[in-house]
This record gives C-alpha cells, sequence and structure tokens, in this order.
C-alpha cells in the first residue's frame, strides 16, 4: 500500500512544462492545520478508488506535520483506510508553502501549496512533476462551478486536468466515522 507513495516520490519526471510552480503567497501554518475534503486528485495505486477522503493535518512540538489521510476503498460504505505521512516545511522557502512529505523511509516527495484562499477553505496542493495533484475544501461539498475554477488553476500551470479525478462524497452514513474523528483530534 505504501509502496504507491514512495513510487511516486521517485517519478518527478520531465514535463513539457518544466517551470517552477508558483505557490501560495504566505502560508500560515497553523491556520492550515486541520481537517481537509479531498475533493479531487490524481490518483495513484493505492486511492485510485477513493470514496470520504480526508486529509488532516497536525503540527507537532518538533514542527513536524503528522497528517493522516483517510478514505474509503471502493464506496461511501467500504472498508476505511488510513495512511499516516509525514510532513515539514522547507525551511529555505519563505513563503511555507512548499514541504516535504514523507511515506516510507527514506523517500520523500515535493508538496507544494499552489493555491490557498485568504479564508483557509480551499486548498490546491501540486507536485512539480505536473503528474500529481490534490483538490480539497474545509467543506465536504463541492459547487461544479468552484470545482471547475480549481481544476482551472491547474490547467493554467501546466496540469493535465483530465488525470484529475472528482472525489466521491455522502457522509449521510458518517456520522460514527465523524464522531470518532472529532475523539481523536481528526
Amino acid at each position: 500500500m505504501i509502496l504507491g507513495f514512495a513510487i511516486m516520490s521517485l517519478m518527478t519526471g520531465c514535463t513539457l512544462n518544466d517551470a517552477p510552480l508558483p505557490t501560495a503567497e504566505n502560508v500560515n501554518i497553523n491556520r492550515f492545520m486541520g481537517r481537509w475534503y479531498v475533493h479531487g486528485y490524481t490518483p495513484i495505486i493505492v486511492d485510485k478508488d477513493a470514496h470520504n477522503a480526508i486529509e488532516h493535518y497536525r503540527l507537532d512540538s518538533d514542527k513536524k506535520i503528522q497528517t493522516t489521510y483517510q478514505f474509503r476503498d471502493g464506496g461511501v460504505d467500504a472498508e476505511i483506510k488510513t495512511l499516516t505521512p509525514v510532513g515539514w516545511v522547507d525551511e529555505g522557502v519563505d513563503s511555507n508553502a512548499q514541504w516535504r512529505m514523507q511515506f516510507i523511509w527514506p523517500f520523500t516527495a515535493d508538496y507544494i501549496i499552489l493555491h490557498l484562499d485568504a479564508e483557509y477553505s480551499e486548498t490546491i496542493i501540486a507536485h512539480p512533476s505536473r503528474k500529481y495533484a490534490w483538490i480539497m475544501l474545509r467543506s465536504d461539498v463541492v459547487s461544479d462551478a468552484d470545482y471547475d475554477r480549481l481544476l482551472s488553476k491547474l490547467n493554467a500551470v501546466g496540469y493535465d486536468t483530465n488525470l484529475m479525478q472528482k472525489l466521491p462524497h455522502d457522509w449521510s452514513g458518517e456520522a460514527e466515522r465523524l464522531a470518532e474523528m472529532e475523539a481523536n483530534g481528526l
């Protein structure tokens, strides 16, 4: 399962557009922490049929970003899968918008906050290869117009948005899961 993330971290490859990705101007790490609902993503081996996915970030005392990526594998009532990579902010970048994520030692992957709105309610996470991206909101719903607007931001920087998959969400049967996430600080 984690092998998929290790493979992703190695597949940086060249693209037709090798220009550095733009990043969010200034990310307040403490405001960025918390729960994000994943609405669009480039699937990889481990999450190719994800439903009701969330990504949760918590900054620990060592300034490591403890991450929980949780989703139902195959349907809204399917088994829950949980991955727990660790991230850290690239201290050489003043914006706090460039991170490194480690899914399995010793492999790390670039994690770029390409877009973040002023309210910290929507974000786009990107990989410099322009092969992987995630559209996330604080809300479990996204309008088609907002999703298309966020996709256009990826298209503008050279992503093939045809590779993006809109992730299904239906939280109507998830009261127990939501309660458990709240109890665990997710």
